[in-house]
């Protein structure tokens, strides 16, 4: 009995451990990554920086891949106890006006893109070398690119968009709006604040794709 209590009250401590050690890691990834590029930085030093293991993140993680994959995760479920993603599946749920369901993904945009951004462009640049960022890279915007046609699809069935537009080619405009080089070229080139950034955003896709505003969207 007092085994099994025991490990009762053990498996949610360990849970919890490994729950740490893994965002303690993906932290110093993230900032040796940002810091030294995705190349020169080592497991063995992203390990020590963490205060772990060269294996435990093996284990955890499989490798650099993964380690950027796990960035990218948390990077995308932005500030705040409730992720981004969520927060977004709720508006659009809950909110008639398209144009305040895109003003919110901007909103959300200006939220995200600084946390991932950056280090999505490191990937596109370790991707031209390394096989693996190259898969990875096509991987995660694929993912995008799925996402923001579901966001497009269920404008469509509500029939939020202009007229003689597809749902497919609406998600490759908000997946064109959401890419990392945009902000690469308006913020990290331009100097543009975040705000700024995802207002632009909402701005131009409420034009690329609603109805002008007072015209009669046909069913």
């Amino acid at each position: 009995m007092t085994v099994k209590s025991r490990r009762r009250y053990d498996s949610p401590r360990r849970a919890e451990q490994a729950r740490q050690t893994r965002a303690a890691v993906t932290v110093a990834a993230q900032r040796l990554f940002l810091r030294d590029g995705f190349a020169a930085t080592t497991i063995a030093a992203i390990a020590a920086e963490a205060g772990v293991s060269a294996e435990t993140i093996y284990k955890a993680f499989g490798g650099k891949p993964g380690l950027v994959r796990a960035i990218c995760e948390l990077a995308l479920a932005g500030e705040g106890p409730v992720a981004a993603e969520t927060r977004s599946d709720d508006l659009q749920a809950s909110e008639p006006d398209p144009r305040q369901i895109i003003r919110g993904w901007g909103l959300l945009s200006a939220e995200v893109a600084p946390r991932v951004s950056p280090i999505l462009l490191l990937l596109r640049a370790a991707a031209l070398t390394d096989p693996q960022m190259a898969a990875l890279r096509t991987e995660i915007e694929a993912s995008r690119l799925a996402r923001m046609t579901g966001n497009a699809r269920r404008l469509h069935q509500a029939g939020h968009l202009r007229a003689g537009l597809t749902a497919e080619h609406a998600g490759e405009i908000m997946w064109t709006y959401s890419s990392p080089e945009l902000y690469e070229l308006l913020v990290l080139s331009r100097g543009w604040p975040p705000g700024q950034y995802g207002a632009f955003i909402a701005d131009a896709m409420i034009a690329a794709l609603l109805p002008p505003q007072g015209t009669m969207q046909r069913l």
